[in-house]
């Protein structure tokens, strides 16, 4: 059941991979409480049931991000498996919803970024690929998942632009500035070419044996980074994205700009950045204002 409920996941809803793992963790979460509550068969599965495990959840201390996840999760799975025929009833339907919280994200000022962005001191191929990655996650804002996957053929130096899949299979282009721009060049030309192996990939980005750069590795040298910067909060790629988005809107672009540039399917989800610049508005008025 598990087994085609991920190939339900993966080839007809074209979820990410890390959906589909935490979704398959959340039923499997579900059948855990089942088998602990005596049920035998799926056909049982009640609405009374779900909201039991939701309910032990929620005592178990899990954030509300988590729990709405988990309720989503069990609306896809009572859906799926009532198509199946394996439930005469969907109980989904019945649940209700949790709103996810919505935490203004840390983000860098634009004196820390900039101090982020410190060009090497040598022609060493780390050197040089960590700050091209850190150059091109500040100047598109892509997701770390993104920037793994980009391969030499994405990189247009003519145009200043990279092209990405993103979310749900969904191209799309986001241009880049001269700083990242010589920082890749300096990459590709003095950096990667040391790292090539037999049978490395048409990555753009690669690890020091020759294959294509892991996520973790993107983070390390996120945080490496911003280490060595006084003041800066604790973050990863996912931050930069956060302070390059707070970063156009504070400089004048406009949200659907911010929207097409991040590859956000809803308006909803780039407007919470400018929350983030209103509570930055706030923090300097009440510091600067006499009367504040």
């Amino acid at each position: 059941m598990l087994a085609a409920f991920e190939r339900y996941l993966r080839l007809e809803r074209d979820l990410s991979p890390h959906t589909v793992r935490a979704y398959l963790g959340d039923v499997a979460s579900l059948f855990a409480h089942l088998r602990a509550t005596g049920r035998e068969r799926i056909a049982e599965l009640d609405i009374t049931d779900l909201r039991a495990w939701l309910g032990e959840q929620h005592r178990a201390g899990l954030s509300r991000t988590t729990l709405a996840r988990r309720i989503a999760c069990a609306r896809t799975f009572t859906a799926f498996c009532h198509r199946r025929g394996w439930l005469a009833h969907d109980p989904g339907p019945l649940l209700g919803t949790t709103k996810a919280e919505r935490r203004l994200p840390a983000v860098l000022t634009q004196e820390q970024a900039q101090a982020a962005l410190s060009p090497p001191v040598s022609g060493d191929p780390k050197e040089l690929r960590d700050h091209a990655i850190m150059e091109l996650l500040y100047a598109t804002g892509i997701r770390v998942s993104e920037l793994c996957a980009l391969d030499l053929g994405d990189v247009d130096r003519e145009r200043n632009t990279i092209r990405v899949m993103g979310k749900g299979r969904k191209e799309r282009t986001v241009p880049f500035g001269q700083p990242a721009a010589r920082a890749l060049d300096a990459w590709c030309v003095r950096g990667r070419p040391q790292w090539v192996r037999d049978g490395t990939p048409p990555a753009f980005f690669l690890g020091v044996r020759g294959g294509r750069i892991d996520p973790g590795t993107v983070r390390r040298v996120v945080h490496a980074r911003l280490a060595g910067v006084p003041g800066a909060p604790g973050m990863g790629p996912h931050g930069i994205r956060h302070t390059m988005a707070t970063h156009l809107l504070e400089g004048g672009a406009d949200l659907r700009s911010v929207q097409e540039i991040l590859g956000h399917a809803s308006l909803a989800t780039t407007q919470l950045y400018t929350h983030v610049s209103i509570e930055r508005l706030r923090a300097a008025y009440r510091q600067a204002h006499p009367r504040a």
